[in-house]
């Protein structure tokens, strides 16, 4: 709160670099994927074995990064006051496909457990909304994450055509 509170008088800064802009989107997708993990107030370990595919896959990114970015993506969930400061860099940054994937992305964590959560859901549909991803998109994405869930183990799941 006091972080948001200082940011208002703080003098604007230069526009961010294209580095910046892609570690801000990373660490938004991170954390907006991390959401979903802790939305049922249980952090289980099939479902961190799927964020972390899904953030391997999305960026290309190897084991030390993404370890980094797994933590601070927590550490960011964990002290955020909404979802907006994390969807608006999504929403302004990506394709409207894209947001649709990272929608599927979220779909994928949520189903990693096996068990259908209504707070997971519940997040999952608010950031879709956050994101303007349609309902039509919104729905497509949860079949597709829903068969690739079904087709294996985590490493399958964290990827879909």
């Amino acid at each position: 709160m006091l972080k948001a509170l200082a940011d208002l008088f703080r003098p604007p800064r230069a526009a961010p670099t294209p580095e910046e802009r892609e570690r801000g989107l990373r660490l938004a997708a991170a954390a907006l994927l991390f959401e979903v993990v802790r939305a049922d107030g249980v952090v289980k370990p099939e479902e961190q074995t799927v964020l972390r595919a899904a953030l391997r896959s999305t960026f290309a990114i190897g084991e030390d990064e993404l370890d980094a970015l797994v933590q601070a993506g927590e550490r960011e969930s964990r002290e955020a006051i909404s979802l907006f400061e994390f969807t608006r860099q999504v929403d302004e940054a990506l394709s409207q496909d894209e947001k649709k994937r990272i929608v599927e992305l979220l779909w994928l964590v949520s189903f990693a457990d096996g068990e259908k959560a209504a707070e997971e859901e519940h997040v999952v549909r608010r950031i879709a909304g956050l994101l303007h991803v349609t309902h039509p998109e919104f729905i497509d994405a949860k079949i597709r994450a829903r068969a690739a869930a079904e087709q294996g183990g985590p490493e399958n799941r964290g990827k879909t055509s």
